[in-house]
């Protein structure tokens, strides 16, 4: 097993958690298995029918550090206002409406996060390979969400988890008070804190975002548990926000001369 490490950064973002049209189009507050799962097929080529070609991302595990949660965001939509009735937005009843379909759609502002990818070697390198030259280009769970770069933070780590807790500069000024030498970090998990001790804690969450089938008539989810741990973080991967792009340059090319 190996992994890669992904820095999901932008000015919006937004995690669904329901594939069905609803007025109100909400985000999870970090990004989804579904979500990321979607960006991997994506890259890779795989179409939204192609069921069977998600089998092998059963093999992945997921683990994302919230290095910045991000501000909720609510944006007015509307659809099909101001054209002859047979040319505005289709019901789910099939008909057609006179006035314009009103939606409010939810994102998430200047968030980050940095996930582990954790999986056998051949998948990862596949994964690290296509999302290096994508056949279709990732986005943070909208096509109007593209990501910041560095995107791609390292692509081959023998213990992604580790790097997450040790070497990834995280997006955050340093404590004030210099005698503080950790910093509280949230993390999402897909199995428990193996010997976690006092110095972090953690609840579960339910959520239905284990994808199925990503077909357009036909998308199903199943559901999973996450562990949702605060865990101390070195300051030493803190610095001015002036130096957050040189660590994170610097981190990235690392790896091209190790």
């Amino acid at each position: 097993m190996s992994g890669l490490l992904l820095r999901l950064a932008g000015p919006l973002q937004s995690w669904g958690e329901r594939s069905v049209f609803t007025p109100v189009r909400e985000t999870a507050s970090f990004p989804t298995r579904s979500a990321l799962v979607g960006m991997f097929a994506a890259a890779e080529g795989i179409t939204r029918a192609d069921t069977a070609g998600l089998k092998k991302y059963e093999q992945v595990r997921l683990t994302v550090r919230v290095d910045r949660p991000g501000t909720l965001l609510e944006d007015y939509h509307t659809v099909g206002g101001g054209f002859p009735k047979e040319r505005t937005a289709a019901t789910s009843g099939g008909s057609n409406k006179d006035a314009a379909v009103i939606t409010r759609r939810q994102y998430l502002t200047d968030a980050v996060f940095v996930v582990a990818v954790t999986a056998p070697d051949d998948l990862t390198q596949q994964i690290a390979a296509a999302l290096q030259r994508p056949y279709w280009a990732p986005y943070l769970g909208r096509r109007s969400c593209p990501p910041d770069e560095p995107f791609l933070l390292r692509r081959h780590v023998t213990d992604p988890e580790a790097e997450l807790l040790t070497k990834v500069p995280l997006t955050c000024p340093p404590p004030r008070d210099s005698a503080v030498e950790t910093i509280a970090v949230q993390f999402l998990r897909e199995r428990p804190l193996p010997g976690a001790g006092p110095a972090a804690t953690a609840d579960v969450i339910e959520i239905n975002d284990m994808p199925v089938s990503f077909a357009p008539h036909g998308r199903a989810h199943a559901g999973r548990r996450l562990y949702r741990t605060i865990e101390p973080v070195s300051r030493a991967l803190t610095g001015p926000p002036k130096t957050l792009l040189t660590r994170l340059i610097d981190y990235a090319h690392a790896e091209e001369h190790a």
